[in-house]
């Protein structure tokens, strides 16, 4: 796996939605279910560790979702927009099947005729994947800068798993189970630039990323549908089974490939899918005691924005210093894990 010596995080941005639904209004929208189920008040936050999640309206665009995020970083961060070489939009949302979304972004973003365009899909672990194959490409020199996006909106799929749990009278407290994960769902936009060392010489320094596979979990979790009309269903007990097995495995890959011991990881940032998970990952890593910091008490799982956005509150809540090394844990549906190291530089 590869060693990064010259790639940067160079910028960072993202934008939260403006309507917020909590739990506890979300149990109350299926009181007569839980009271046919039994199902005691206060089980989703509880099971979870999710107060509240948010959406943007019905009609928004991934697309439209990315761009926000992409603008505030370029204006935020004084980029030059003819000066980024590829647009990736990374998100598990997207505009449509075909063309790409990230057309859509580059139009938005008035990008130059210059900068190419894809879209890159992997689950949650869409921004992750996008910033290894930018990483490498500006490692060989292909590029200089490359702009990843993701627009991820839960305000589909909450709607339509809300619609399926209040009208289907067949749901039981067994069945009810594949849709418990759907009620965490989160919503934000997020773009990183990703650029070399020295455009960027005090930017955090990209060292290097490891993944493995478990193709066998594909099933545990699917999700099917457009931008306005998506479901999903999860196993989440064998999907947590099978990730935490995955994640020390590619733990153990991570330390060997880039020559690292626990002691030298100074924080910790895990993908953001609940309370258990969160607990239970980074016991079966033994990086527990590590420094960190979670934001999916109050957004939920915000999908491929998740780990990334999080990066951003931890930096606001600990005083990094240079030479600090953090490491990204991210899982995704599929099943993939996929690690990677981060130096501070300033």
């Amino acid at each position: 796996m590869p060693h990064y010596k010259n790639v940067a995080l160079e910028a960072r941005a993202h934008s939260l939605p403006p309507e917020w639904l909590t739990s506890s209004e979300i149990e109350q929208k299926l009181a007569p279910l839980y009271e046919r189920l039994k199902l005691p008040e206060g089980r989703l936050e509880l099971m979870t560790g999710v107060d509240k999640r948010g959406y943007w309206p019905v009609g928004t665009a991934p697309s439209t979702i990315a761009t926000q995020a992409a603008s505030k970083l370029i204006e935020t961060n004084g980029i030059d927009p003819e000066s980024i070489d590829l647009l990736i939009f990374s998100s598990v949302c997207r505009d449509f099947l075909e063309p790409a979304s990230a057309s859509v972004v580059h139009a938005n973003l008035k990008l130059s005729p210059r900068t190419q365009i894809f879209d890159l899909s992997n689950a949650c672990l869409g921004v992750l994947s996008a910033t290894q194959m930018a990483s490498n490409l500006i490692e060989l020199g292909h590029f200089k800068r490359v702009l990843i996006v993701s627009g991820e909106n839960a305000g589909p799929l909450l709607t339509n798993t809300l619609n399926q749990l209040e009208n289907d009278p067949k749901i039981t407290r067994k069945s009810i189970k594949k849709y418990i994960a759907n009620l965490t769902i989160g919503s934000a936009g997020l773009a990183w630039l990703i650029g070399s060392t020295a455009s960027a010489p005090h930017a955090p320094r990209i060292i290097g990323g490891v993944g493995q596979t478990d193709s066998s979990a594909n099933h545990l979790c699917r999700g099917d549908g457009d931008a306005q009309g998506l479901m999903m269903q999860t196993d989440s007990e064998a999907l947590l089974e099978h990730g935490i097995r995955l994640a020390k495995n590619n733990w153990k890959a991570f330390c060997d490939d880039l020559e690292l011991e626990n002691e030298q990881i100074d924080y910790v940032v895990g993908h953001q899918v609940g309370s258990a998970h969160e607990r239970m990952v980074l016991g079966a890593l033994e990086l527990d005691k590590k420094k960190t910091t979670v934001t999916y008490p109050w957004l939920g799982n915000t999908g491929s924005a998740a780990l990334p956005l999080t990066l951003d509150y931890l930096e606001k809540e600990h005083s990094l210093n240079k030479g600090d090394v953090m490491a990204l844990l991210g899982i995704g549906s599929g099943l993939t894990s996929l690690i990677m190291g981060i130096e501070w530089n300033h």
